[in-house]
């Protein structure tokens, strides 16, 4: 019986590739699910401990200083592991890595909830963003696999439900548990989520043909260059938003050495027969344009999660959780259009589609430029479910776009450096905008006759109501950094213009169809030697 139900899965994917049809079957769904049960904990794990910073610095006696690693281990762990993700789905198969990870997930996550001291949530910290880094990674090429080229924007766009409203539900629930419970529970409550979608995992995550009857050999070297210069990066940029400056020691000597180890890497990939991370995609002109496309996207999406809750917080005297409240319009407004930008995209190419929404997404942030303390919130409400329209109709498009002449081999890497892409683009908005605020504040507070010193990071990091002279000058620096959000957007306008105008599969005559077929009977007959 499991072997006739498959049988009619794969039919059914077949007939609907073969004739073009775009509705994704049962198979498709019930993968979407799983994958987005696991992106959900990754993604709201990385914003909804800031929330409990304060409070763990406080129960573990230590200075912020150090309860920040909390974080910052987590997103090294990241860098580290995320690009070993494409030869690890070669090697032990997408679902094997995928449940692996997630198993790691929420050991890691109980481990933190059973912290004693600092250093031991830090170390538990990392090894919760071990599995974390992949479960992104690996779910993306799993629902590239199983859906195909066709289809490619509607499983993009489900996927990227959770990346618009992880980081804006993070500091709500964080919040809101900080507030009413114990901080234990912000790592507890991944611990059910996780069980059930490795209990749904087991049974619906589909099988795909992995090299281990001839598997390339780990890339040593490759590995050695890659994960720390992309660690290195990584840290320096975040040092860069926790000290306001681009010259401190840690920043220019973790930016330097990140940046060597890289290169070095690239010198490596290109000599080398399997390299960890594959660049000869970038030969293709729709995988190029797309990554251009991701990096300036993400930054903008990243950047402003930066901005726009420290505003409500600092400017406005917000609490964090009502801070994401006041942000949640942005992710139901992406939320709201991504499906139907999905099915469009694949229909009509993402060219159709991606430059509206670049532009709606600058025409809505051009608002934010002009806010003051007293700025209505239901006319910022209005603003940011616009620009969640915009986003909506850029982000995950551009992501589709990037796997359109890809064939079914090539997708594993090709998401890996698609999310080191991502992660990049994300930490260096992030480290501009904070660099532009810090040093608009300063200007602004002295112009006003107040009387600040560099580095004074703590304006910014301050959740108490500001008094009247000192909100005003700060609200005024949010508004001018605005503008560079702005201008990062219409940055990504210029190579959106060059995303394909046709449908997947159109250009080559329908041949994204039979591979699809033939992906599809190769499934099957797989998943028969399997049973």
């Amino acid at each position: 019986m499991p072997l006739l139900r498959r049988s009619r899965d794969g039919d059914a994917r077949a007939a609907a590739a073969a004739t073009g049809s775009f509705t994704l079957t049962p198979e498709v769904r019930r993968t979407s699910t799983v994958v987005v049960l696991g992106s959900i904990m990754s993604i709201l794990d990385t914003t909804i401990v800031a929330v409990a910073l304060p409070t763990l610095a406080r129960d573990f006696r230590v200075p912020v200083t150090t309860i920040q690693w909390v974080a910052t281990g987590y997103l090294l762990a990241l860098a580290l592991v995320t690009p070993v993700t494409g030869w690890a789905v070669d090697r032990f198969g997408a679902k094997r890595i995928w449940m692996t990870s997630t198993a790691l997930f929420v050991v890691g996550s109980s481990l933190c909830g059973l912290a004693w001291s600092a250093d031991s949530l830090i170390f538990f910290r990392v090894l919760q963003g071990i599995g974390g880094g992949m479960l992104l990674p690996v779910g993306q090429s799993i629902l590239a696999r199983a859906a195909g080229p066709q289809r490619m924007g509607r499983v993009m766009s489900i996927i990227g439900v959770p990346m618009v409203m992880g980081p804006i539900m993070g500091p709500v629930i964080g919040g809101l548990i900080v507030s009413n419970f114990s901080w234990r529970w912000i790592f507890y409550i991944n611990v059910p989520i996780g069980i059930v979608a490795l209990v749904l995992a087991a049974r619906w995550l589909p099988r795909f043909d992995t090299d281990e009857r001839h598997p390339s050999a780990f890339d040593t070297v490759g590995f050695c260059l890659l994960s720390p210069g992309l660690a290195l990066l990584l840290y320096a940029l975040s040092e860069v938003g926790t000290t306001g400056s681009y010259t401190s020691t840690s920043v220019l000597v973790g930016f330097f050495l990140g940046v060597v180890l890289m290169v070095g890497f690239i010198l490596h990939a290109l000599r080398v027969k399997n390299p960890l991370l594959e660049l000869h995609p970038f030969k293709n002109r729709n995988f190029s344009i797309a990554n251009i496309c991701i990096f300036v996207i993400g930054a903008t999406l990243f950047g402003s999660m930066f901005l726009l809750p420290i505003y409500y917080q600092v400017a406005r005297g917000q609490e964090a959780w009502q801070a994401g409240l006041l942000m949640a319009p942005q992710g139901i407004g992406a939320a709201f259009v991504m499906r139907w930008a999905g099915a469009v995209t694949d229909r009509l190419g993402p060219r159709r589609v991606v430059p509206f929404g670049i532009l709606l997404m600058a025409a809505a942030t051009v608002p934010f430029a002009f806010v003051t303390t007293s700025t209505s919130e239901a006319w910022l409400a209005v603003t940011l479910f616009a620009r969640g329209v915009g986003l909506g109709l850029s982000m995950m498009p551009v992501m589709a776009a990037a796997y359109y002449d890809l064939n079914h081999a090539e997708i594993p890497k090709a998401t890996t450096v698609l999310n080191i892409v991502r992660l990049i683009g994300g930490s260096v908005a992030t480290a501009t905008f904070a660099v532009v605020l810090e040093r608009q504040i300063i200007s602004n507070l002295t112009a006003a006759g107040i009387k600040v010193h560099a580095g004074s990071a703590g304006v910014i990091g301050a959740t108490a109501k500001l008094p009247p002279p000192v909100a005003d000058p700060v609200a005024a620096a949010f508004a001018h950094t605005f503008w560079w959000s702005v201008g990062a957007i219409l940055l990504a306008f210029i190579p959106t213009l060059f995303l394909p105008n046709h449908a997947p599969g159109a250009a080559q005559g329908g041949d994204a169809a039979t591979e699809d077929v033939a992906g599809a009977d190769d499934d099957r007959v797989a998943e028969a030697m399997l049973d």
